[in-house]
């Protein structure tokens, strides 16, 4: 009889002790937060990742006015000059620094003949870093079918960046998070063309 006692007290505060469980709602807001923190930090690090991406890439369509506008003020101009002005168009992109700009300025002449072609007077490029002749001198090039009249001069600059999201890439260049697959090096592109404001064309001495 003692026995049968003892098990049904047992049944009945065991019976209790679930119900109260039950009703025990102090652990609902931690275990909530444990399944939406890792959404919403997700959430967070993709806006800040849109972001700077849009910023960057209108930092890339600066260097090519900036630097065309730069070029186009001069009367003349020398290598030396060219690379000052790429280094500062380069750096347009900071804080941004995980790659190097690519930057391209050509002096266009645009032929004085019946049907015009757009030929190369002197080229200049900035590459990871490093400086040195962009397309041939009387190479043919392809402007803008607007800006194709005879007798002209053009100087055309052209801007690229390989960017790299802060998400996929480390300070060490190593791959991280398993995103460098689908996001490393999206491709950021802006080409800028100004005619001379000091004479009709703008000669390099050393190009």
């Amino acid at each position: 009889m003692d026995m049968k006692k003892t098990v049904v007290d047992w049944l009945a505060e065991a019976k209790g002790r679930v119900a109260s469980l039950l009703r025990d709602r102090r652990g609902v807001a931690a275990i909530e937060f444990a399944f939406i923190a890792p959404v919403l930090l997700s959430l967070y690090f993709v806006t800040m990742e849109v972001a700077q991406g849009i910023e960057t890439n209108k930092k890339v369509g600066r260097i090519g006015s900036m630097v065309a506008d730069l070029v186009t003020q001069q009367q003349a101009i020398t290598t030396q000059e060219l690379d000052a002005i790429m280094r500062i168009g380069g750096a347009i992109l900071q804080p941004y620094n995980r790659t190097q700009p690519d930057i391209i300025i050509t002096a266009i002449k645009i032929t004085d003949e019946a049907d015009p072609k757009a030929e190369v007077a002197w080229s200049r490029r900035m590459n990871n870093g490093l400086f040195g002749a962009g397309a041939p001198k009387k190479s043919e090039t392809k402007v803008p079918d607007q800006l194709l009249i005879r007798n002209t001069f053009l100087i055309r600059v052209s801007g690229g960046l390989n960017y790299r999201p802060v998400i996929t890439w480390t300070a060490q260049q190593k791959a991280s998070l398993g995103l460098a697959a689908a996001f490393d090096n999206i491709q950021m592109k802006e080409s800028y063309y100004l005619r001379p404001r000091m004479s009709s064309e703008i000669g390099c001495s050393n190009c």
